[in-house]
């Protein structure tokens, strides 16, 4: 029942600020094309791949073998993909265009910035926000990442606790070595945005606890914390992920679980998001679903994509993601052909898209040899069940539709499907 409330949240959600802003963003009629040719000799695709990246793809800064072997079937002679491809990526401390020439330099063929979704890519719909103060934490170009995304006026964790030097106590040799004269200049922050995980993970949680707890204004203290708090806005939820270590290493997810308990045990309340983006939320499917669109339109391909397949390597994310996108569009089809967005002033045009279905590869977080960490633990023979705790466990979310050894596999697993030349 709870991930029927979910669904049903999330159709009535998108509203006015949707469409606008997929309008904005150019994604809703044809684009100009960009030189693409279509491939006479092949029909025209009716599906596209969500491909993960980190332990499909890659190994940190290592190239996965099977990608290349995989982009080998994927690309044409002519060095353009046979079919729409976008980049489903949790990761957020990187430029979309830094990803897209990282991505073009390990798999050797040209991956545009528009076919990467970083996990707070969604955030660009989140206009209400925009022009509004905002406390960022995570770590890379930060900044610019944030102005990309539409937030026109942003501080950093540093600048807060440079602005107040006694909020930050934990490491003893950074504490002022004299008091400092208390504040009354800083303007007052009205929200708190998360872009991933930051370095200083004491640092950045004392300093958004102050910024909650005294309602914007961390240089002052009230009585009693306001609630509900500032409006939140986070990304990425992955618990773990898997780089060159042997074991999986902590992800954002982590510390927004650091941040849910250290807020519940303060205030007694629950830690509430505005927006939760990233996988396995259906918000940034549905934004991958428009993007693998207007990619098709590019290449000049007339048949609507009616498939998608989501290859991935965490259970959790990747897996539970894609089911949970198929069972809103399986939801949005029973339910008719239009859907009405939460202000009741427009109505959204059905999706082409009719199904998307999970592969699991076990190159990266999931190892098949392992217990599977996808249950509430019962008793000391189950794994803990290692989703964000706004997505409630749902066995038949954590079932992938096809598990394979790697992202080659996976790949002539759905061209065979398709009936499509290897």
């Amino acid at each position: 029942m709870a991930v029927l409330r979910y669904l049903a949240a999330v159709r009535a959600a998108p509203g006015l600020w949707w469409r606008a802003a997929r309008a904005s963003l150019g994604l809703l009629g044809p684009c100009p094309g960009r030189g693409y040719s279509v491939d006479a000799a092949q029909s025209p695709p009716t599906f596209g791949f969500l491909l993960d990246i980190d332990g499909v793809l890659v190994r940190g800064h290592r190239v996965i073998p099977a990608a290349l072997e995989a982009f080998r079937r994927l690309v044409n002679a002519h060095g353009q993909l046979r079919v729409p491809v976008v980049f489903v990526t949790n990761a957020g401390n990187i430029l979309q265009h830094s990803k897209a020439q990282e991505l073009s330099a390990l798999l050797g063929f040209k991956v545009e910035p528009d076919q990467v979704i970083l996990s707070h890519s969604p955030m660009k719909l989140f206009s209400q926000y925009h022009n509004k103060r905002m406390l960022v934490s995570g770590q890379g170009p930060l900044v610019e990442n944030a102005r990309v995304l539409g937030f026109e006026n942003v501080v950093t964790v540093d600048e807060l606790r440079m602005a107040f030097p006694v909020l930050d106590m934990v490491d003893l040799q950074r504490r002022p070595k004299t008091t400092p004269l208390p504040r009354n200049d800083f303007p007052a922050i009205e929200g708190v945005l998360l872009l991933g995980e930051p370095v200083r993970w004491e640092t950045s949680l004392q300093l958004i606890m102050d910024v909650l707890l005294s309602n914007g204004n961390p240089g002052t203290g009230l009585a009693m914390a306001p609630y509900p708090h500032l409006p939140v806005l986070a990304s990425n939820m992955d618990l773990l992920w898997m780089a060159e270590a042997k074991m999986p290493r902590f992800g954002h997810g982590t510390f927004l679980l650091c941040l849910e308990t250290i807020y519940r045990k303060v205030t007694g309340k629950e830690l509430r998001y505005e927006g939760l983006m990233g996988k396995p939320s259906v918000l940034t499917y549905q934004y991958a679903e428009d993007l693998i669109r207007q990619q098709a339109e590019r290449r000049g391909w007339v048949a609507p994509i009616q498939k998608l397949y989501a290859i991935g390597d965490n259970p959790m994310s990747d897996v539970y993601g894609a089911n949970l996108f198929h069972k809103y569009l399986q939801m949005a089809k029973h339910d008719g052909a239009e859907e009405r967005g939460a202000d009741g002033l427009w109505k959204r045009r059905p999706s082409a898209t009719q199904s998307c279905a999970s592969i699991l590869v076990c190159t990266g977080v999931y190892n098949p040899k392992g217990p599977e960490p996808t249950r509430p633990a019962q008793d000391a023979e189950e794994a803990p069940f290692h989703g964000h705790r706004d997505f409630s466990f749902s066995p038949g979310l954590m079932e992938a539709s096809h598990i394979v050894n790697d992202v080659n596999e996976a790949v002539q697993l759905v061209f065979h499907k398709e009936g499509w030349p290897l």
